[in-house]
């Protein structure tokens, strides 16, 4: 790591907490024929961001309004087979970059206590959230509108694999919350070793504890509608994101092909692949951008969709990677397992390899939507 990512290294990932945020890093360096490009654009997302809705109406890439079809994600059963699971998974990839994941170990009641105990949190008196939760990039409440009183109080809070509280003078329960965390970590690992098998690259965690990192990024929303537009919410890079379907909800994403909308069945796990995904694969799989944003809620079961006045929580557990790693497209050594009809044959890189702390903190500043963050990095 270059010598001016140091200042803010030691208080970041996996140090649970520690001092505030530090200057942004020096960026690794890029290639010359793409960096004025990349800053010019950089520069233009951030100022079309800042400019009303009323006046931005035009432009594409923007959040204007939930997609008019909503449909289901493909779905996987581990259950299955071996073969079906890998050809099941890689065509979901491959094509859309989310899937919904059932017969899976984690149970609705553990779900449902953890969103029990993550409303807790959100009820906190606002001077409590700052000492139990302060902000510590990534972690903590998201704080960015200290002008909102509103927001001053978090509508989003970044908690690491153990759940971490920076005081313990007071027990705030959290024991459904930490093994919520910690069974939807061991999924999301399971699925990317069978990712790797499904594409036909190595598993680069292997059996390595300190070769991932984990957050549990937990969100509020009001009278049944996203609390904060994607393009002003907290942007974090990773490999895959899980979000156990407690009940009915319908969502939001920015995929490669553009915004769509889900429904999961209730009791699947929706996962969608991030953009350390996508180049690990060398640009064989499709990703999503940031986090699902909870569109509506209604328990369909029921038949009960007057929720317009509830508060509602969405919980979505990141596997992502320590601030020191380099992302690399991972080649495979042979052609990968599953036959697409195509030619498997090994292909050459499709993008540089990059220090994911500068991107990571390139992407959380700076909020990209318009385009995509991993374009400077393409061959």
């Amino acid at each position: 790591m270059a010598s001016s990512t140091h200042e803010h290294h030691l208080h970041h990932l996996p140090t649970p907490y520690g001092t505030t945020t530090a200057p942004p890093p020096t960026p690794s360096t890029q290639p010359n024929n793409l960096l004025s490009t990349s800053e010019a654009a950089d520069s233009l997302s951030r100022l079309l961001h800042r400019i009303p809705p009323t006046l931005s109406l035009s432009f594409p890439g923007r959040r204007q309004s939930q997609p008019s079809t909503t449909t289901s994600p493909p779905l996987i059963s581990l259950s299955d087979p071996k073969p079906t699971i890998h050809s099941n998974l890689f065509s979901a990839a491959k094509q859309h970059g989310f899937f919904q994941l059932t017969n899976h170990s984690i149970s609705s009641q553990l779900a449902t206590s953890a969103e029990s105990e993550s409303s807790s949190i959100f009820n906190l008196p606002h001077d409590e959230k700052q000492r139990y939760f302060p902000k510590n990039w990534p972690l903590g409440f998201d704080n960015d509108d200290d002008d909102d009183e509103d927001n001053v109080n978090g509508k989003s809070l970044c908690l690491d694999s153990s759940c971490s509280v920076e005081s313990n003078s007071t027990d705030l329960g959290l024991t459904s919350l930490r093994e919520f965390t910690c069974q939807m970590e061991k999924l999301g690992l399971q699925v990317i070793e069978e990712l790797a098998c499904a594409v036909g690259f190595e598993n680069p965690f292997g059996d390595g504890r300190t070769r991932f990192s984990s957050l549990m990024w937990i969100s509020e929303s009001e009278g049944g509608l996203s609390s904060k537009p994607l393009s002003s919410s907290p942007l974090y890079p990773f490999v895959i994101g899980l979000s156990f379907q407690i009940r009915c909800r319908k969502y939001s994403m920015l995929a490669d092909s553009g915004w769509v909308s889900v429904s999961p069945q209730m009791d699947s796990v929706l996962v969608t692949l991030g953009d350390v995904a996508q180049v690990w694969s060398n640009g064989k799989v499709k990703k999503v951008r940031g986090r699902p944003v909870l569109a509506a809620t209604a328990d369909l079961a029921e038949g009960n969709s007057n929720t317009s006045n509830s508060h509602c929580l969405s919980m979505a557990l990141l596997v992502t990677l320590p601030l020191e790693s380099t992302v690399t497209p991972l080649l495979p050594k042979s052609p990968p397992p599953v036959d697409d009809g195509e030619n498997n044959s090994e292909s050459p890189p499709m993008f540089n390899p990059f220090s994911f702390e500068d991107y990571a903190w390139r992407v959380y500043h700076e909020r990209l939507l318009l385009k995509d963050p991993l374009v400077r990095y393409r061959l």
